[in-house]
């Protein structure tokens, strides 16, 4: 498997990462190659690593001004028209620019971290859980919630939103430690629906169901089973759901829910389409954080910044796990600086890294070997 080691850095910064400024990231795929516009960008915690893989199109979006979607959506189908590819590229790029509801206006900067539930019993054994209520934290998962509960000790949450599934609303408790402040269950957190394959093991669901198993897994946007598309019942809870989270009080609000429901805001949020399904993995007790900037017009939805995707505990190159793919893209971002540390603008575009910056670049190199 192929790594690829990139920097996320502020089109302004020139010295603070050895990678240089990556303002502009072209992702292969077997179907087209496409550039990430400038005026996108990686919002990250320094010192944070956040692992993703290549998504089908390439089509990865970071930062996302939704009323320009459109323009960069048509200008990256017309370089693709030139492939023989291209009718499939615009269906399916069309397909995730219309299936985006917008986000609702917001009046005040907000941040939105997403929490994966912990190891669960039936993740233990293989079992397909989806929106059943069986399976509890096994004494690993209790584990990588207490982990998660120190990593976001830092964080002044104003509330809790959690999937009201037992292994979501233990691992919530956890996290949520002895803070004061409000936890709300709700509904249309939970796991996606599977119907008639929850409860089944893998391999009974591919014994059982041939054909339509495969399909949910090579096609999942399409998979069809008891009168209901699933995966694109999830696309429209997780718009329901931002609907409520961003109307909610508060500036910094922390959402525990499940792998599928989490790829889905992510997704939703930054106006990707149900086809990219499993493109956005969620470890147990993964971290992704979302912040949104309201419009100086105050009206229209807000700025979309994608900081941290799937960060977890263990370095991610050398965790054990998950799917298998042919490439893997690592986004760093630059150690801390003290403008980053201060929460402010940079003062000088040549900027370096402070004491903080130089230990986790010094972290970093540790285990370079593995790349």
């Amino acid at each position: 498997m192929a790594t690829l080691l990139c920097t996320a850095l502020p089109v302004s910064s020139s010295y603070r990462s050895k990678f240089g400024v990556a303002s502009q990231l072209g992702l292969s795929s077997r179907h087209q190659r496409l550039s990430i516009p400038a005026s996108f960008s990686l919002g990250s915690s320094p010192g944070w690593l956040s692992t993703g893989f290549v998504l089908r199109h390439s089509a990865l979006i970071l930062k996302v001004d939704q009323r320009k979607l459109r323009t960069l959506v048509t200008a990256a189908l017309t370089d693709a028209e030139q492939t023989s590819e291209s009718s499939s590229l615009k269906r399916d790029l069309e397909t995730s620019v219309a299936s985006h509801d917008a986000l609702p206006p917001i009046e005040t900067r907000k941040r939105v971290v997403l929490v994966r539930h912990g190891e669960s019993t039936w993740n233990a054994i293989g079992r397909i859980q989806g929106s059943s209520d069986f399976a509890v934290l096994t004494p690993k998962g209790e584990g990588q919630a207490e982990t998660s509960r120190q990593m976001l000790l830092g964080d002044n949450f104003d509330s809790c939103f959690y999937s009201p599934l037992a292994r979501t609303k233990r691992t919530a408790e956890i996290i949520w430690g002895d803070r004061k402040k409000p936890m709300k269950s709700l509904f249309d957190l939970r796991e996606i629906d599977l119907y008639s394959f929850q409860g089944l093991y893998k391999q009974e669901g591919k014994d059982r169901y041939g054909e339509n198993y495969r399909m949910w897994q090579k096609d999942a946007a399409n998979f069809e089973i008891d009168g209901h598309y699933p995966v694109r019942e999830l696309w429209a809870r997780a718009q329901s759901c931002w609907q409520s989270i961003l109307n909610s009080s508060g500036t910094s609000i922390l959402v525990v829910a499940h792998n599928a429901v989490n790829q889905a805001l992510v997704a939703t949020a930054t106006g990707l389409g149900p086809e990219y399904f499993r493109q956005l993995l969620q470890s147990n007790c993964g971290v992704s954080v979302l912040d949104f900037t309201p419009r100086m017009s105050g009206d229209g939805p807000p700025y979309v910044c994608l900081d941290r995707l799937n960060q977890t505990p263990s370095p991610p190159l050398i965790a054990s796990g998950g799917r298998k793919a042919l490439t893997r893209i690592l986004l760093v971002c630059h150690g801390a600086t003290d403008s980053s540390t201060q929460q402010r603008f940079p003062a000088d575009e040549d900027e370096n890294v402070n004491v903080l910056g130089g230990i986790q670049g010094f972290s970093l190199g540790r285990w370079r070997s593995c790349f």
